[in-house]
């Protein structure tokens, strides 16, 4: 949990889905268009924010190389289309550079801890954005401990744990994979 939240999590009305370990619905697309990115479609399987007004982009790895910058470039676009970006003020710039940091965070775990990324799913409500990288590795992400900050590497889970409203692990029973996700705050 991270240190630097702004609310209660019980303030947040009912928990998106997949937070009680459900699936979140997200699944690869078969025929994604442009190179694996998939069209930004409305998910009737996302949960919807207090006004029923949730955003969802997906963004698919399949055949893809430079998948960190892929995934920075694909959310640095959903962010301009949902008005996060261009900032108007420094809070709501610090809150669009701290969403593609752990962005390239679970996009750079998933190179080096699994098989790489198969996809990318970001939802958004007027309070929570909620990144997920789904990956075929069996791994469980954590924060090293202790951490050691004057060390090269080991940096990418602790950091997001410091951004991060909360993060956890899905795993689907019977399927190979897990799902890493991460809510941090939207502007206000």
């Amino acid at each position: 949990m991270s240190t630097t939240r702004p609310y209660s999590p019980g303030d947040r009305g009912p928990e998106p889905s997949g937070a009680s370990g459900a699936s979140g619905g997200a699944a690869p697309a078969a025929d994604a268009p442009d190179g694996g990115v998939v069209t930004p479609i409305a998910d009737p399987a996302s949960p919807p924010g207090p006004s029923g007004d949730a955003q969802v982009r997906r963004l698919s790895f399949e055949d893809q190389s430079g998948v960190v910058p892929l995934a920075r470039d694909f959310t640095r676009q959903a962010l301009y289309d949902w008005g996060w970006l261009p900032a108007a003020t420094a809070d709501r710039r610090a809150a669009a550079e701290d969403v593609l940091l752990v962005v390239s965070e679970l996009v750079t775990n998933a190179c080096l801890h699994a098989e790489g990324p198969d996809l990318l799913t970001i939802t958004s409500d007027r309070k929570v954005i909620r990144l997920e990288v789904t990956d075929r590795g069996t791994g469980q992400p954590s924060p090293r401990t202790p951490h050691r900050a004057g060390r090269p590497g080991g940096h990418g889970m602790f950091i997001v744990q410091r951004l991060c409203l909360d993060w956890g692990v899905l795993r689907t029973p019977d399927v190979a994979g897990k799902t890493v996700w991460a809510e941090l705050g939207t502007p206000s």
